[in-house]
């Protein structure tokens, strides 16, 4: 077992690799009557296409959203009311990249923690159960597509990429999870959810050798096959298209603008590459930037506006949105101030003060278990120790952010996605 300690976040924490591959965690919270568990697969609504046994297979779009609403069955009924019995407070996500289900408790962590354990590691579905299934994410999916917010994002994805996965949505389509069985739930179940493929962050006051001795318990004693994964082909850093626009039950115009950014690979690298576009959003359109007040003031936009960096397998981009009464001269304004701040350069105090408020705001998203283990979970799958933050934050000058305004948000890899009023027409300045 290996012990580290963080001076600067005052935290410690264990990591220990198991026999059968699974990386343990554990945030050691002594003080702390809650605690929380963390069990994620580095499996996502991206990986649709894989290789087992010498065989690449193609599988459904939504298949590992689908995946995790199946796992909480049980052959004797469902985990989610065995954990509510426990006083255990449950949930489950699937991103683009992880699945991942979790619990906080005071009471009965341990017992807790072995049904989690338990239901995660042993599939259970059954024609009526997963036709059943059908019905209900459909009904999730189309609720979902009527959603302003979601549709401007979707669409805008639509635009960056022409072949990455990223551009279908995670839950899938009506049509495409009308292809999804039981043994294709079991496929990919055995694919992924394997100890090699899994992180186990808990988070609070608890013990390692408990925690890794149930997880030698009851998980599997392999470590499982290593899974390639294809997410296309390298694409060009031109979007698919420049926009699109759609009209849907708003009462004013609504819009994302994306600039398709180079894909980052893995390690700090890719930590310090997400701390940079952070700090680009902040800079360019944060609500302390002169952009943003000037934009304000002339009523070009009504303070919704906002967005962020994202890095994705094969993907990298940054989104800027919100409500505008003239959505394209928004944006245009935006990437020319972004290319004006890449040449003129960043004022040296404005610089400083949002350097400190990012640093400050990332070290206080700590102060959540959730994010906690989130964050460590994610620097696991990715090769990075996502508490080294401050170190990396050290290494971080305003030419870097610089360098990335001028070089990746430009018109070159702009798209916009506008969600205009039903019936109503917009006029472009200019």
């Amino acid at each position: 077992m290996e012990v580290r300690e963080y001076p600067r976040l005052g935290e410690t924490v264990s990591r220990r690799t198991l026999s059968n591959g699974l990386t343990v965690l554990v945030v050691h919270k002594p003080f702390h009557a809650k605690r929380y568990a963390f069990f994620a697969t580095r499996y996502g609504g991206m990986d649709m296409r894989y290789r087992q046994d010498g065989q690449w297979k193609d599988t459904p779009a939504g298949i590992a959203h689908y995946l995790e609403h199946k796992m909480f069955d049980t052959r004797e009924g469902n985990a989610l009311q065995e954990l509510a019995k426990n006083g255990a407070v449950e949930n489950a996500f699937t991103s683009g990249s992880m699945t991942a289900y979790y619990f906080e408790s005071t009471e009965h962590f341990y017992d807790n923690l072995r049904i989690l354990l338990s239901f995660v590691s042993v599939p259970w579905f059954t024609e009526e159960s997963v036709a059943k299934e059908r019905g209900i994410i459909a009904q999730e999916i189309r609720m979902t597509e009527d959603d302003p917010e979601w549709r401007v994002y979707a669409n805008l994805m639509e635009c960056l990429y022409r072949e990455s996965p990223i551009r279908i949505p995670v839950a899938g389509t009506v049509e495409s999870i009308q292809s999804i069985t039981p043994q294709v739930l079991y496929d990919c179940h055995r694919a992924f959810y394997v100890p090699g493929n899994m992180v186990l962050v808990c988070v609070g006051d608890v013990e390692m050798d408990r925690v890794a001795s149930l997880a030698k318990e009851i998980l599997p004693a392999e470590r499982g096959e290593d899974i390639p994964r294809d997410y296309g082909a390298e694409e060009s850093a031109e979007p698919d298209c420049r926009e699109k626009e759609l009209a849907m039950e708003v009462s004013m115009p609504l819009f994302l603008g994306g600039y398709k950014c180079r894909p980052c690979g893995g390690g700090e690298a890719l930590l310090r590459r997400s701390v940079i576009g952070d700090m680009a959003c902040d800079v360019l359109f944060g609500d302390s930037s002169p952009l943003y007040t000037r934009l304000y003031e002339e009523g070009a936009i009504n303070g919704s506006l906002g967005g962020n960096f994202d890095v994705m397998p094969g993907a990298a981009y940054l989104y800027v949105g919100g409500d505008a009464r003239d959505p394209w001269r928004v944006f245009d304004e935006i990437t020319r101030e972004a290319r004006r701040l890449g040449e003129e350069g960043i004022d040296e105090a404005f610089y400083q003060q949002i350097r400190r408020a990012a640093y400050g705001q990332a070290i206080r998203s700590l102060n959540s278990f959730e994010n906690i283990a989130v964050s460590l979970a994610e620097g696991c799958f990715r090769g990075f120790d996502y508490y080294r933050l401050p170190e990396i934050f050290d290494t971080v000058a305003k030419a870097d952010v610089e360098a990335f305004l001028r070089e990746e948000l430009t018109q070159e890899h702009a798209a916009i996605s506008v969600i205009r009023p039903l019936g109503g027409e917009m006029e472009q300045d200019g």
